[in-house]
């Protein structure tokens, strides 16, 4: 059973838990591997050319997996989709509203779908493992679990074209085969390769002084562990720089 306490949620608008983020972010400013790359950019032209694919009855591809490491450009990814594409995005974290009681659960999932619909829009759920495990894992959950992926399921059968389904999770295995063959697009993000990584790192520190962007790097991890590392290197050796400054000005003084 899932362990959540559940009194803080029961009055509050579910609504009040989308991010609102107003961020702009296009994909020239993601860093992707080109397999993935390639994916993306024929999803984008499928929206901008979506009258003609309809004139021959092509349906444009508005279920999207994003599967892979954390840290390594999901969410990035998907406001950039919503920024090409041109529609709002609606940003939920499923850890912040799976309930102890299910049906509570699947009452919210809902109402996003159905905003979602009303407003034409991306949504966006991240963690979607918190909705979509496997059912039968857990023999106390299985009755409950099914429901609600069953819930889910029906959900994103019934999406309607002039809406996008971006789902994201660090662990694709553990969600449910029938859940899985719903998503018409399933993107691995894996570590980025040295040469992203390069790419990553002479961006976040542009704006640094030579001597203090001059780091040794870390490869075989994601973009966030490289911008923690990074930025954190950055900064001893700033006040590492102004504390000897400050030390030469008091002694000349």
């Amino acid at each position: 059973m899932f362990n959540f306490d559940t009194a803080k949620y029961t009055t509050m608008n579910i609504y009040d838990l989308i991010v609102d983020d107003k961020e702009k972010i296009y994909l020239d400013d993601v860093l992707l591997d080109d397999e993935n790359l390639i994916q993306i950019q024929q999803l984008i032209k499928e929206y901008q050319f979506i009258d003609e694919l309809s004139h021959y009855n092509l349906p444009v591809n508005n279920k999207i997996l994003l599967h892979g490491y954390s840290g390594c450009g999901k969410t990035t990814t998907a406001k950039a989709i919503a920024q090409e594409i041109g529609k709002p995005i609606l940003i939920l974290n499923l850890s912040n509203i799976v309930s102890s009681r299910i049906g509570e659960t699947s009452q919210n999932i809902r109402m996003l779908f159905d905003k979602a619909t009303r407003e034409k829009a991306i949504l966006f759920l991240d963690e979607f493992d918190q909705i979509g495990k496997a059912r039968g894992n857990d023999d106390k959950d299985v009755g409950e679990m099914r429901r609600l992926v069953n819930t889910v399921i029906q959900l994103i059968d019934y999406l309607p074209q002039n809406s996008i389904l971006i789902a994201a999770t660090n662990h694709p295995h553990i969600l449910d085969v029938a859940l899985l063959r719903r998503f018409q697009l399933k993107i691995d993000f894996k570590l980025p390769s040295s040469t992203l990584l390069d790419q990553y790192y002479d961006k976040i520190m542009s704006n640094l002084p030579t001597d203090i962007k001059d780091i040794d790097r870390k490869y075989s991890i994601s973009f966030a562990e490289a911008k923690d590392y990074a930025l954190t290197l950055a900064k001893s050796k700033l006040i590492a720089k102004l504390e000897r400054a400050k030390k030469l000005e008091t002694n000349g003084e």
